[in-house]
């Protein structure tokens, strides 16, 4: 009778990998491609054939886009290009996507597992693929050299960083260079030179494009888009899989450059859908709830701090208060009640602004290799402008809100299953360290204890309230803090801490 209600044999808790294992099954994560799935993508083919695929397309394989993305990077779905317009009007942006809905058509067996997944999932040495592997490592991955199929957003913008005009069209181009984003910090930085011709070829344009970002990159802080500072960590693992150390992923302004580049695009993309009243999926964060404004406030009075924008603040006022914390050695706390009070993001058909990023509109239009969404913003592009039958259909429009809410619902579901992982590897790699000593700092506070994240690992674990001291600590639920009745030792969010 036991083993009738075993489903599936794992292997041991202590094989390599299982930790992914068991989060694709507790999260019910799609992990394996039905066999109508693959059957359609062996159908495909096997390169991007020009003569039959250009039709209408716009052919740039004469400029010189290139990909910038992490040393680790299998798929590359994005490629830039900048030129300086004369005068000093600016300059013009070439975002070059990798056009997905070109070979997943709607309706069909890719589409409807696409639909299902919502999105790619990434684990540490392990991603499963919103796509099969023939198309988001294959055709739709833009490598170097080859010819590819793209949807391309080509943009005017000032030396103001405002976009003054863009057009959206299909394409074909060839990326001159796999880059990364060390290779091109080092080389914007002076610290590196190129060593091979084809890295020296691209570095005028890499000037140009450092040069946009600039540009963006203040209008953005004008616009009083958000900016919050997060420390993130990145695993390495030895030939046995298991954790051999846990390093700070530096982030430097090659990954701000083409983040900018994206962000732009993402906004032509969401101005052409409201402009044209097309519809599509837009990417909503709203305000944050009355209640948690109010929490807010309360927290932030007792620093003697204020959120301004009376009952409808906005992202420009959060970015002001999050300017005036940056410097206090308080700063890790209060930044965490700050993002607390927010919203998530979500996919919507009905556009409400984005709120941290202080846009009107915004959408996400760049990674249809591992977002449904962009897929689904393609096609809306592509009805938009009539380019043909791949474009959303009448049923697609009729079920955007549940087709939102589906995704929304997925991408709920790989960033718990990917936390689940994460945590399982660290439990796994501080097992023989019981005993030793860690700082950290206090990211939150309950009836029952403290939660504490470590410095070193970034892993979080939980001191119980009879391990915190002897007295008697009395909880305030709105300040999260505990504080001790003999004593008088308030405990909160954000303060240091060691523990064992």
């Amino acid at each position: 009778v036991l083993f009738r209600s075993i489903k599936e044999l794992l292997g041991n808790y202590a094989d390599p990998g299982m930790e992914i294992e068991i989060a694709l099954r507790k999260h019910d994560l799609p992990f394996e491609f039905p066999k109508s799935v693959i059957d359609e993508a062996a159908k495909l083919p096997e390169v991007v054939t020009v003569d039959k695929d250009l039709g209408k397309r716009e052919d740039l394989r004469d400029i010189p886009l290139v990909t910038i993305d992490g040393e680790t990077a299998k798929d590359f779905y994005d490629a830039v290009f900048a030129e300086a317009l004369p005068k000093g009007k600016g300059w013009r942006m070439i975002v070059a996507i990798a056009d997905v809905s070109h070979y997943v058509r709607p309706g069909s067996p890719l589409d409807i597992e696409a639909e299902a997944r919502g999105n790619s999932v990434y684990f540490p040495r392990r991603v499963i693929p919103m796509l099969p592997e023939k198309i988001s490592n294959g055709l739709c991955s833009l490598n170097p050299d080859v010819d590819r199929l793209a949807m391309v957003c080509d943009a005017q913008i000032n030396a103001d960083g405002e976009v003054t005009q863009y057009r959206f069209y299909p394409a074909v181009f060839r990326s001159r260079a796999r880059l990364t984003y060390n290779q091109v910090w080092g080389w914007l930085s002076g610290e590196l030179a190129p060593a091979t011709a084809a890295h020296q070829g691209v570095q005028p344009q890499l000037q140009t494009l450092y040069a946009l970002f600039k540009a963006l990159h203040a209008a953005r802080e004008k616009r009083g888009a958000i900016d919050f500072d997060t420390v993130e960590t990145q695993m390495q693992f030895n030939d046995q899989g298991k954790i051999e150390a846990i390093v700070p992923v530096i982030r430097n302004d090659a990954h701000r450059l083409i983040e900018e580049c994206m962000l732009a695009a993402n906004v032509c993309a969401a101005d052409f859908l409201e402009k044209r009243k097309q519809p599509g999926l837009f990417r909503i964060h709203g305000t944050p709830s009355p209640e948690k404004l109010q929490g807010l406030r309360d927290f932030m009075k007792e620093f003697g701090l204020g959120l301004e924008g009376g009952d409808s603040p906005t992202g420009k006022d959060y970015g002001k208060l999050l300017d005036q914390i940056r410097e206090r050695p308080d700063f890790s706390l209060l930044q965490t009640i700050l993002l607390r009070s927010m919203q998530q993001a979500i996919y919507s058909p009905d556009n409400i602004g984005h709120f941290g990023l202080s846009y009107e509109y915004y959408t996400h239009f760049t990674s249809p290799i591992r977002r449904y969404s962009d897929l689904i913003v393609h096609r809306a592009l592509i009805a938009g402008h009539g380019w043909g039958k791949d474009g959303l259909s009448a049923w697609d429009v009729e079920n955007l809100d549940e087709t939102a809410k589906l995704i929304s619902e997925a991408e709920r579901r790989s960033m718990a299953a990917e936390r689940d992982t994460t945590d399982r590897y660290l439990a796994a790699f501080l097992a023989d360290r019981v005993g030793s000593t860690f700082t950290g700092r206090i990211s939150g506070v309950q009836r029952f204890g403290l939660f504490v994240k470590l410095d070193e690992t970034g892993a979080d674990g939980l001191v119980p309230i009879r391990a915190v001291g002897r007295e008697f600590f009395h909880f305030d639920d709105g300040n999260q803090t505990l504080t001790g009745a003999d004593t008088g030792t308030t405990i909160g969010i954000g303060q240091r801490v060691v523990v064992k």
